[in-house]
């Protein structure tokens, strides 16, 4: 929340959103959530990862039903404008991006069973956008790396909707490191190997 808070400060794209806590909540919250973000929504817990304790809804009762499940893992949720379109993610090394990545999943969205059990889930790397997206989405996702006073190195995951445009999903200053992770696969497709990536992530920490 505090990420996209800095965001929209320094004007950077992102969803919709409100975050709530459980004592604030009654029935008819939800419907009146749902209208001002547009009818569909994804539910966050604030502080958690991977995914865990999300999920898509469209109406009111769903809404209430995942509010609570996120209640399990969190004191506040996040619930935010569902953006219909691509996901995509930038890794950021030492100030510098390595090009962009599409997911796609036949899950309803990338969840942790697409992110670490679903094999169906397909890695674009070149992404797919022309020349001029892909340098959009790297000075984006630089300009939102560096507003959170990122360092080292990171991920920015974004979305892009049905008419092109990008919003920021969240920040990653911890990215997964194992050979199939995405920074790993962004390094690659630069030409830069396993191994080349994490001295160069060790040489700047250290």
């Amino acid at each position: 929340v505090i990420s996209k808070q800095i965001w929209q400060a320094v004007g950077l794209p992102t969803a919709r959103y409100v975050t709530v806590k459980k004592t604030e909540l009654s029935s008819t919250h939800y419907a009146e959530i749902l209208t001002q973000l547009g009818g569909v929504v994804m539910v966050k817990p604030v502080s958690e990862g991977s995914s865990i304790g999300m999920a898509k809804v469209d109406n009111a009762e769903a809404l209430m039903r995942a509010t609570n499940t996120a209640f399990g893992f969190d004191e506040q949720v996040l619930i935010e404008q569902y953006i219909t379109g691509n996901e995509f993610t930038v890794a950021i090394v030492n100030g510098k991006t390595y090009p962009s990545i599409r997911m796609r999943t036949p899950h309803v969205f990338y969840d942790y069973d697409a992110k670490y059990k679903d094999s169906t889930t397909e890695y674009f790397c070149p992404s797919g956008l022309d020349e001029q997206q892909e340098r959009h989405v790297q000075a984006l996702a630089l300009q939102a790396f560096f507003a959170l006073k990122g360092e080292g190195w990171g991920r920015i995951d974004l979305m892009q909707d049905q008419h092109g445009h990008f919003f920021l999903l969240e920040s990653n200053t911890v990215p997964g490191m194992t050979t199939t992770s995405l920074v790993p696969k962004a390094a690659k497709q630069a030409g830069v190997s396993f191994q080349q990536l994490v001295r160069e992530i060790l040489a700047e920490t250290l």
